[in-house]
């Protein structure tokens, strides 16, 4: 495929001067940490399953940063994100399987190769443009490793993801051969099903493996309902995360006024407290 000069340009052009003297700063310091010769000892002890968590852990944090608007947080969290990008590709260079370099080259060739209808010349931007092409081109460069095809179209769902995410990705791949519901209130009546479901699990005395079956199956139409409403639901958990952090905040603020510990309290002084915080983030009288 032909990449358009104008287009080409266009990209390197967000490149500043001295961007690229950085990163190789970046790359030297990773060295060092893992220089067998005055490294530090516990960036040397890690490989790539002990790293992998942290790796997790810091894309998270960007997520948090994006979802507070902390445009200053976003910058360093993004800079830790990076620099687990660099520790992986150390170590695999010291294996001998790929370097940093490898790793940008790959991604570059990826993003072009995927997006003909933004770099390639105009017969291959029409052609990009067809819906269904990303997973065309997907599947054509999976052939080309000599890799089998899946025998599922939800072979590709990666196991790792955090599993309202896996779900969401596994129901999208399925609607997209119709394997959906075609009204929001469907979901509804099956998540209304399954909490049935669950209750009467509960009055049979609860068998843990079962409960846990069904409570399950009453999350994974939870994101099923999500996707139908175009939300992310691991965003929607994380909103409300911080709504409780921050109502129950007002609480152990209001008690410590008081000089009241919150062992000292009950459900019901908290349960007041807790709607007092609701009303005062509402804008109401308290």
């Amino acid at each position: 495929m032909k990449i358009l000069p104008e287009r080409h340009s266009l990209v390197t052009s967000h490149i500043a001067e001295g961007d690229l003297t950085r990163i190789e700063k970046l790359l030297e310091i990773m060295a060092q940490l893992r220089a067998r010769d005055g490294g530090c000892p516990w960036d040397l002890e890690q490989d790539f399953k002990s790293i992998a968590p942290y790796t997790i852990e810091e894309a998270y944090e960007v997520a948090d940063a994006i979802e507070l608007g902390d445009m200053k947080e976003l910058r360093e969290e993004l800079g830790d994100l990076l620099f687990q990008v660099v520790f992986h590709a150390q170590m695999a260079s010291e294996e001998g399987h790929f370097d940093f370099g490898d790793v940008v080259r790959a991604i570059n060739e990826k993003m072009i190769r995927r997006h003909p209808h933004v770099f390639g010349d105009e017969e291959a931007r029409n052609a990009g443009a067809v819906k269904g092409r990303w997973e065309e081109i997907k599947a054509e460069e999976k052939a080309a490793k000599g890799e089998a095809a899946p025998q599922s179209i939800l072979d590709d769902v990666p196991l790792a993801l955090p599993a309202l995410v896996r779900a969401v990705k596994l129901q999208n791949k399925a609607a997209r051969v119709g394997f959906d519901w075609p009204d929001i209130s469907l979901v509804l009546d099956k998540l209304n099903e399954e909490m049935l479901e669950l209750s009467t699990e509960l009055a049979k005395g609860g068998d843990m493996d079962r409960l846990e079956d069904e409570l399950g199956d009453m999350l994974f139409v939870y994101a099923n309902l999500a996707r139908h409403l175009k939300i992310d639901p691991e965003n929607a958990l994380r909103r409300a995360n911080a709504k409780f952090r921050r109502r129950f905040g007002r609480i152990e603020d209001w008690l410590a006024e008081k000089g009241t510990a919150l062992e000292d309290s009950n459900l019901e002084e908290m349960d007041a407290l807790w709607n007092a915080a609701k009303r005062e983030e509402r804008g109401e009288k308290i």
